[in-house]
């Protein structure tokens, strides 16, 4: 225990030998650089607009299916479904990071949650066997080329129908109601979008929630990321100020911290629909009669309760509308 002494003394005798070093100036506006997620955009794109406005349309209505459907595993020839019961499996777009609705269990590792227990009911009706599914795993910006690629055969993934996107890809009746809100740090003091201005906020690229902020009065500064879950690692860090998207991801990000808090109005109309090619009606016809005997015998009521029923009330299934 002796030895660490001299060798201190040792020094404080050398540093009386010479003139004690000049002590570096701390630039006290200097602070340590927090990394980002890959891909952010700040402030982020304005998206194309279309070389035509889309015609006016219910973004809600979609094609009426059939008054029964075919039994499981025996799909009319020539038709999408009986393509994807010759293949054996479903090919699902999805997200694997929106928890409660669609993501990766850290203990299973599985994916799990609303929108996946959703797709299982579909390919029970397909296919028999509720786990026969291949999930793929999409950004927010892959959802509509993934679909003309032909890559997969539907994407379930918080897709909000508008008339814009109904040029280029097909719609489900919708499946989920929600509206765009605010995730913030509680204790912030903000409130809603007035209290935003100039101030950043972030939401995944290439969704309608992008536009929503940019269209915003107060002027916010809009963020752009690959995933929702990069927006509240922003907002953990002090990178961004609020995110923003809808309510029913945004609950899913307040569950896993329970420093946010979800705050403000509804600032829009947000129906989540089954995405699929634009030249599969029949596809779409068939997901549509899966939505209506879900809705029918209780089953979306379940799945509802199943993962949301913790964070508020229970709603009525989103009813569903035809143009045909």
């Amino acid at each position: 225990m002796k030895k660490p002494v001299v060798v201190v003394l040792a020094l404080l005798v050398l540093s009386g030998c010479g003139a004690r070093p000049a002590t570096p100036a701390v630039d006290s506006s200097a602070a340590a650089a927090v990394p980002r997620p890959l891909n952010v955009q700040d402030p982020a794109q304005a998206p194309s607009p279309p070389a035509t406005p889309p015609p006016a349309c219910d973004p809600r209505a979609s094609l009426r299916p059939p008054a029964s459907l075919p039994a499981p595993g025996r799909m009319p020839a020539g038709t999408a479904m009986a393509r994807i019961a010759e293949r054996g499996r479903l090919i699902v777009g999805i997200d694997q990071n929106a928890y409660l609705t669609s993501y990766r269990d850290p203990v299973t590792g599985q994916v799990v949650g609303f929108e996946i227990d959703l797709a299982r009911e579909i390919a029970r009706a397909l296919l028999g066997n509720p786990d026969a599914i291949q999930w793929r795993a999409i950004t927010t910006a892959d959802r509509i080329p993934v679909l003309q690629r032909r890559e997969v055969d539907m994407v379930i993934r918080t897709m909000t129908a508008t008339c814009e996107r109904m040029q280029q890809v097909a719609f489900s009746t919708e499946y989920l109601t929600s509206g765009q809100r605010l995730l913030v740090n509680r204790g912030s003091g903000i409130k809603d979008f007035p209290d935003l201005a100039g101030r950043k906020v972030c939401a995944t690229r290439g969704s309608t929630s992008i536009v929503t902020i940019m269209n915003q009065p107060s002027k916010p500064v809009p963020v752009a990321t690959d995933s929702t879950l990069d927006c509240l690692v922003m907002l953990q860090q002090g990178q961004v100020d609020a995110v923003s998207t809808i309510d029913v991801l945004l609950l899913g990000l307040a569950a896993q911290d329970p420093g946010t808090e979800v705050v403000g109005a509804r600032i829009s109309d947000e129906p989540s629909g089954v995405a699929m090619p634009l030249d599969t009606p029949e596809l779409v016809r068939f997901v549509n009669g899966v939505l209506e005997r879900i809705r029918a015998d209780g089953t979306w009521t379940a799945i509802y309760s199943r993962w949301f029923a913790a964070y508020g009330p229970v709603p009525a299934a989103p009813p569903a509308k035809y143009r045909d």
